[in-house]
């Protein structure tokens, strides 16, 4: 059903168990990945990227064969792949690690001769064959494989007992089988036949289809018919418990199936529970979950985070932010795929706004917590884009400050630019448009169906926010006269010169602590000057109160008597845990007065303060005052100023 109802969500979920405390992935788990690809592949410039396999053929079937052990860190493999050459060839190229050893490679029944070029396997076959004409043949090969990128292939343990696993994304595919890892070619089904050591069980994509034992060997086979990427083929072996818990939805059911630790049972039961809401919520929004013909499901491995793997996302451990996270990646990043890695944000940014959305609909008194927080993220340092000029730097695809959360405030801004109901149909339009769904995806895709969908160009946007750097912050000067006349100065000033001015409507909320207005300004220019008739008169003007904007270092300034001076106020942390910093640059010394006010209007703290001409560095304490936003404002007899304030 492709229209959606925003308002019945927080009654139709609040029965579920939340008992998280947020506590947000991007920050702890994207700096771990990114850590780990850096120290453990430092050259992906010259392996990963220059050196991959052409695009000469189309792949449409894979059936993998891997025996392991996952007290050892070795593979024997036998993948046949079946390909359709997209041009006459008389060979063909495939990504395969040079630090494994190729036995043989057989065609129609013959070994084929194959050279190696680094990280390149090339086929060379005893005739051309024709294009457009079905033909497979099937790789034999065997060796300890690299455990490059996130993962690749590691072997590990937990609680004692062993455990292997893979995870290729990026670039680490090629570390454990011989594929076509470029981002430009989904297999159409695979069949992965898992054979190892009886007592461990395999976890894979798909439905299982059999679990057969002979001698000491166990095999499983697990069946996937959906187009799929090759970072998304994953596999992980240990004494895993298996349990499943049934996601209903329209009509159908789709089972979530967990292979985690035995000794993470308990936890993984609760938090898969709270993940049948997030399931239900996400299939609402942007349609029936894409691989719901088979299965959704989690595998435990032992890397701090969590990896889509499509149809079984593999997890570290079960909180409610990373279930939701990879969840997503169903629809952003599986079935909908980044065609490169420099629009990475379409699989990270949509993965951490939904998310957020989970605050909004499912825990609503996390959603403040969590807009700010991806503010504070996104603005930490003046210059960066989420389009990733450098897809040679695993560090810059993963960037939790640009790629999930400037990314994800990218989104968000959308959202207020057009409303709930022009955004939520644009996001569905695209995740279901029949041409590019199980497919891969640029921006140039996404910004065609939000555009259809609002009536709005949005080139210059997509300049601003995706293609340009930094952020705006704004200089907010107004004063109100005896007839309750407001007039409102709004400047802009950008963190970085790729930008000259970031075009957004600007929310501001005017309030005298009984009455209040919000007001949205359609900011076209810095120094835009608004004027606007009130029954009342206002003691406050709050900026951008609901927290839409990627913004930095905003000021607000009530003009009194003289001319407002020169003045620069900001504040970190920001979200707080109590105590903070205000830093404040101000033209002339004298005494001011600070209130700290309560959402509510309630004043909680008050205090004088010495401010001195030039740059200000103070100390606030506010000592332990319950989680929620707060306004801290300082007035002096020249000027006032203030800044929200998120104390969690």
């Amino acid at each position: 059903m492709k229209k959606i109802w925003l308002s019945a969500f927080c009654s139709f979920w609040a029965i579920t168990l939340f008992a998280q405390v947020f506590d947000p992935l991007d920050e702890k788990f994207i700096e771990a990945e990114k850590a780990a690809w850096v120290r453990s592949h430092p050259k992906a410039s010259d392996r990963d990227i220059q050196n991959s396999a052409d695009n000469r053929s189309d792949i449409h079937y894979c059936r993998m064969h891997w025996t392991v052990d996952p007290a050892v860190k070795y593979i024997r493999g036998e993948v046949m792949t079946v390909f359709e050459p997209v041009e006459t060839v008389g060979s063909l190229e495939f990504d395969f690690s040079e630090v494994l050893t190729m036995d043989s490679i057989r065609f129609h029944g013959q070994n084929l001769a194959f050279s190696q070029n680094g990280d390149v396997i090339v086929v060379q076959f005893p005739a051309q064959l024709p294009a457009f004409l079905n033909d497979s043949l099937t790789f034999f090969y065997q060796g300890a494989p690299d455990s490059t990128g996130f993962g690749s292939f590691r072997v590990d343990t937990h609680e004692g007992a062993p455990v292997l696993w893979t995870l290729s994304e990026p670039y680490g595919a090629m570390e454990w089988w011989p594929c076509k890892q470029a981002l430009n070619d989904k297999i159409d089904s695979v069949d992965i036949f898992v054979t190892n050591p009886v007592g461990d069980r395999a976890a894979g994509i798909g439905l299982l289809q059999s679990e057969t034992t002979a001698n000491a060997w166990i095999t499983a086979h697990w069946r996937h018919r959906y187009p799929v990427a090759a970072y998304l083929v994953a596999i992980g072996v240990t004494n895993y418990t298996v349990f499943s818990v049934p996601a209903p939805f329209g009509g159908d059911t789709t089972p979530i199936l967990n292979y985690v630790y035995p000794e993470s049972l308990a936890d993984a039961q609760f938090g898969v529970n709270e993940n049948v809401a997030v399931f239900q919520m996400f299939s609402q929004l942007f349609g029936q979950y894409p691989f719901h013909a088979e299965k959704y499901g989690h595998a435990q491995f032992s890397r701090l985070g969590g990896m889509e793997h499509q149809t079984m996302s593999f997890v570290s451990s079960f909180g409610f932010d990373l279930l939701a996270h990879e969840l997503a990646h169903q629809w952003f990043g599986d079935k909908l795929t980044c065609a490169s890695w420099a629009d990475i944000w379409l699989n990270e940014g949509f993965a951490s706004y939904l998310t957020g959305l989970c605050y909004n609909f499912i825990a609503p008194q996390y959603w403040e917590l969590y807009k700010a927080d991806r503010i504070e993220k996104s603005t930490q340092i003046p210059d960066g884009s989420v389009w990733v000029d450098d897809t040679s730097s695993v560090e810059r695809v993963f960037s939790s400050r640009l790629s999930y959360a400037k990314g994800a405030m990218l989104l968000h801004m959308l959202r207020w630019k057009f409303g709930d109901s022009t955004f939520f149909a644009g996001m569905y339009n695209y995740v279901n448009d029949p041409a590019l769904e199980y497919g891969y995806v640029k921006t140039d895709d996404f910004k065609t169906h939000m555009e259809a969908v609002s009536g709005s160009n949005l080139d210059e946007y997509f300049a601003d926010w995706f293609y340009g750097k930094g952020y705006p912050s704004y200089q907010i000067s107004w004063s109100v006269n005896q007839t309750n006349e407001v007039k409102i100065t709004l400047g802009q000033t950008t963190s970085d010169p790729s930008v000259s001015f970031f075009e957004m409507p600007v929310a501001v909320k005017l309030s005298d602590g009984l009455k209040d207005t919000v007001l949205v300004l359609n900011h076209t220019f810095s120094g835009q000057q608004f004027t606007v008739a009130l029954d009342f008169s206002p003691t406050s003007l709050v900026f951008d109160p609901d927290l839409w904007l990627a913004s930095r270092n905003n000021t607000v300034v009530s003009i009194i008597e003289d001319p407002l001076p020169e003045l620069y106020m900001d504040l970190a942390p920001n979200p707080a845990r109590g105590n903070f910093t205000v830093y404040l640059n101000a033209a002339n010394s004298e005494k001011a007065k600070m209130t700290f006010w309560a959402a509510d209007g309630k004043l909680v703290i008050q205090n004088q303060l010495e401010i001195l001409s030039g740059y200000n560095t103070i100390p606030i304490e506010v000592g332990k005052l319950p989680a929620g936003r707060y306004l801290l404002r300082l007035e002096t007899k020249s000027w006032q100023a203030e800044r929200a304030v998120i104390i969690y």
